[in-house]
């Protein structure tokens, strides 16, 4: 298929495929003519890196999920590459967590030092 019809079943732009190709994600062959050339396993391949994208990912965390799928794994993140990407982010992620909350008891303390009558709750929270 041409980069338009994978562009369109990936729900991606033909210039994001075009920069995952650069960054060596996804693997175009190129016709006579010059045109990029895909197949159907880098609709799953583009699938994957988007999915990952949308939680907070990388582009270069995406690569060890890339690979796994391109070795015939049925899931980018059955491998181990990946898993220790997954564990990496989780506790990149528990730090920004921890950080936050700490941002927040600050900047309560200052609002309870300024405002003592003032009640400071959590969203969700009466």
């Amino acid at each position: 298929m041409r980069i338009g019809e994978l562009a369109r079943r990936a729900g991606v732009s033909p210039r994001s495929l075009r920069y995952y190709e650069q960054q060596g994600l996804i693997r175009a062959r190129r016709c006579a003519n010059g045109y990029r050339e895909y197949d159907e396993a880098d609709v799953r391949l583009v699938a994957e890196i988007r999915g990952l994208l949308a939680v907070g990912f990388t582009l270069e965390d995406t690569r060890p999920f890339v690979e796994c799928l391109r070795s015939g794994h049925p899931s980018g993140g059955s491998c181990p590459e990946s898993v220790a990407v997954y564990r990496r982010k989780l506790a990149e992620i528990d730090g920004d967590i921890r950080a936050l909350l700490a941002r927040r008891a600050e900047v309560a303390a200052q609002l309870a030092d300024l405002c003592p009558g003032c009640l400071v709750t959590r969203r969700g929270e009466s």
